[in-house]
């Protein structure tokens, strides 16, 4: 008497009228990847095709996608009836990556293909085109970590995502043009497409080499390259005042040329939230320079911040470990703006579904340009503010206290004079600006290196605010005095201390001494009380 069933292959099971293949695939969650297994039951009897183990539409849909890619590439679509389960079934499946596991899943079920001995090591993900092209998927680092974390030793995915799964070393990747392609792979075991060539650090450590936009280029200025120098060797915010033209965005977007190259993790890192968010560059393997996001004020709260029915990063996540520049301030939403408050203090947003939670890391530098007033030449030196009485208070109000409070450099932008804008002696390079900035983060990083969470002065708590930033008695005199005649927060009298911290980090001193305490206490120009009157 037979038995029940046999096992014929790796994965693969033989029943009475049944065939079962078991193959695995990926989910993203948030930033990271979850295997999923994908189980094929081909049965005899029957005729309906069902996908189960709640999936989205688009998965549902891949059955017409997977049909037509079988047929165009001379193989049969079964006429019975097709179980495929995604596990485990209580998380929720989205986006068409799963295409080429079920394609295959269902050419295996069907003794139409044979898998190979230890394919339950191998990981499959891609999207099929009708004609059994694979196209690019999302979130494809954040699954070769994943698959390299539980053991498994090739990646077979679209071949316009290899360069960015290659970036995990002990990974076989596999990088496939079409569902043809990975067909006889399986049958021959021969991978004829030329090797990848592994990602270096070197690449990320070198990548200001190519920057175009320099700080030379800016005439004049000197106290706002300052402020700007403060706010890259600290990680700090910082907001730009000013009237129309006088340089602020200019300036804005030569910050990145002055910041410290991106670290290994920090190049994973910021790589994975645009893989997810399919906001990676095509065949681009890494990103290699530090995020500058610059979204226009009509943005949407849940693109500032994130989220969607399934949800996604937005520009708050997609600028960590580099910069988020808004551009004149008060006309973004202001709901939009306040959402932001929570993640510039945890360095993370946590977008809460009904069955599901999932935090995407946010730990960036906001610089922030506005107009002092709208018609743009309040305090101006030369041209009178013509804005109604009250005008300019009002404007003002649109960015809340507790927002400002978080802003920790608070800079006024006028504009050169004519004969510094035709002065022809050449300016500082960045690149000596950034020779400083990354001394003083050095000097962080070795102050900082037991506390995992904080790495720049800008991250610091108050456990560590207290422990390394100690006033002598006339800065705490002078720093009283400044919380009672501008009318300071906490929050602003703790953020003083650390960009006081920052500059003294720059002089290279080890106290902090009352004229560093100084030169923080004046980057709060909007925390005056006669600002505005």
């Amino acid at each position: 008497m037979r038995s029940r069933f046999h096992v014929l292959r790796n994965s693969r099971l033989i029943y009475l009228g049944h065939m079962f293949v078991k193959l695995y695939g990926s989910a993203i969650q948030g930033v990271d990847a979850l295997t999923i297994t994908v189980e094929v039951n081909w049965n005899a009897q029957g005729r309906e095709y069902y996908i189960v183990g709640l999936p989205d539409s688009s998965i549902k849909e891949s059955l017409q996608r997977v049909e037509s890619s079988i047929k165009l590439n001379r193989f049969e679509m079964p006429r019975t009836k097709i179980l495929i389960n995604l596990a485990p079934a209580y998380i929720r499946k989205t986006g068409t990556a799963f295409d080429l596991p079920i394609a295959i899943g269902i050419l295996a079920a069907s003794e139409q293909l044979e898998l190979p001995k230890n394919f339950d090591k191998a990981l499959l993900m891609g999207e099929l085109s009708l004609d059994g092209a694979l196209r690019p998927i999302r979130g494809t680092l954040a699954m070769a970590i994943q698959a390299q974390k539980e053991g498994f030793s090739q990646f077979i995915l679209p071949v316009a995502n290899a360069k960015e799964a290659s970036i995990v070393h002990s990974l076989n990747i596999l990088g496939m043009a079409s569902l043809q392609d990975v067909i006889e792979y399986i049958q021959t075991g021969k991978y004829t497409a030329p090797l990848l060539q592994k990602v270096s650090t070197s690449s990320i450590q070198n990548n200001h080499s190519e920057e175009e936009q320099d700080f030379s280029d800016v005439r004049g200025q000197d106290t706002i390259k300052r402020a700007l120098e403060i706010a890259a060797a600290g990680g700090h915010n910082a907001i730009l005042i000013g009237p129309p033209g006088a340089g602020k965005t200019m300036l804005a977007k030569r910050l990145p040329s002055i910041l410290p190259p991106l670290s290994i993790e920090e190049a994973l890192e910021s790589t994975k939230i645009h893989s997810v968010a399919g906001k990676l560059p095509e065949h681009t393997g890494i990103i290699g320079k530090r995020p500058f996001r610059n979204p226009h004020h009509t943005i949407s709260d849940i693109a500032l911040v994130g989220g969607g029915n399934t949800p996604q990063p937005g520009e708050i996540s997609l600028a960590h470990n580099g910069v988020l520049f808004l551009d004149e301030l008060p006309e973004f939403r202001r709901s939009a703006l306040e959402v932001m408050r929570q993640p510039m203090e945890e360095r993370k947003v946590t977008i809460a579904r009904t069955k599901n939670a999932v935090e995407f890391p946010s730990s960036f530098m906001l610089i922030a340009s506005m107009n002092p007033c709208p018609c743009g030449f309040y305090n101006h030196p030369e041209r009178t503010c013509t804005c109604p009485p009250g005008a300019v208070a009002r404007y003002l109000s649109r960015l809340s206290g507790p927002l400002l409070d978080r802003i920790d450099l608070h800079v006024e932008v006028t504009p050169i004079s004519v004969e510094e804008l035709s002065h022809t002696e050449a300016s500082i390079q960045s690149s000596v600006i950034r020779e400083r900035v990354m001394k003083a983060r050095k000097i962080q990083h070795e102050r900082l290196k037991e506390e995992k969470m904080n790495h720049c002065n800008a991250h610091m708590g108050k456990s560590s605010i207290k422990k390394w930033c100690v006033l002598n008695d006339s800065s705490h005199q002078m720093l009283n005095a400044a919380m009672k005649k501008l009318h300071l927060s906490a929050r602003a009298y703790d953020r003083i201390i650390k960009v006081a911290r920052t500059i003294a980090d720059l002089s290279e001193s080890e106290q902090i001494m009352p004229e560093h305490l100084a030169e923080a206490i004046q980057y709060r120009s909007l925390d005056r009380a006669a600002w505005g009157m």
